[in-house]
């Protein structure tokens, strides 16, 4: 049964970077998710309503981040929090490993002006990306290889991320 699961999502869509998969389940979306963490090397940008522990909060993933930002030196993770106030609630893993290596990983709250943004993503660098059209939902894609719509949402979160301040309660946890 995982077989079928599998051979449905490897189909490339029609994107011309042929490494487009549609995710449909928490599973997928995870497993995305984790390998466009493997693939960051220099920077990883999380656009999520509260930092989904299923998915951010899983041991596999944190080992990715943990990989990431101490194999090299300028590696980075920024995170944008609609809802910070319920990952501190959850008492939410990677808020702990954030809390490690405050160095490396930036939180910021969303300003009210994009709080209610319905989507959620991450991305790699300027190359990888998993995005979902509404946070509340599994249902998206994910895509290795393509810069032009990578870009799209990477500009949408460097404007989020220069109107977002860093969430003070979420700061002092962390310290």
């Amino acid at each position: 049964m995982a077989a079928n699961s599998n051979e449905r999502n490897t189909g490339a869509a029609a994107t011309g970077s042929g490494t487009r998969t549609i995710l449909t389940t928490m599973p997928e979306v995870r497993e995305s998710s984790l390998k466009v963490a493997k693939s960051a090397q220099r920077l990883l940008s999380i656009f999520t309503h509260d930092l989904e522990p299923l998915i951010y909060g899983e041991e596999p993933f944190l080992e990715a981040i943990k990989r990431l930002v101490l194999a090299r030196s300028y590696a980075k993770v920024r995170v944008l929090l609609a809802d910070p106030s319920r990952a501190m609630a959850d008492n939410n893993r990677f808020l702990g490993l954030a809390r490690r290596l405050t160095s490396c990983i930036d939180l910021r709250a969303m300003s009210v002006d994009y709080a209610a943004s319905a989507g959620a993503f991450i991305i790699a660098d300027d190359k990888a990306l998993v995005y979902r059209l509404q946070a509340d939902r599994w249902d998206g894609i994910s895509d290795m290889n393509d810069p032009a719509v990578v870009r799209k949402y990477l500009n949408f979160f460097d404007e989020v991320w220069q109107t977002s301040m860093q969430e003070s309660r979420m700061r002092q946890m962390l310290m």
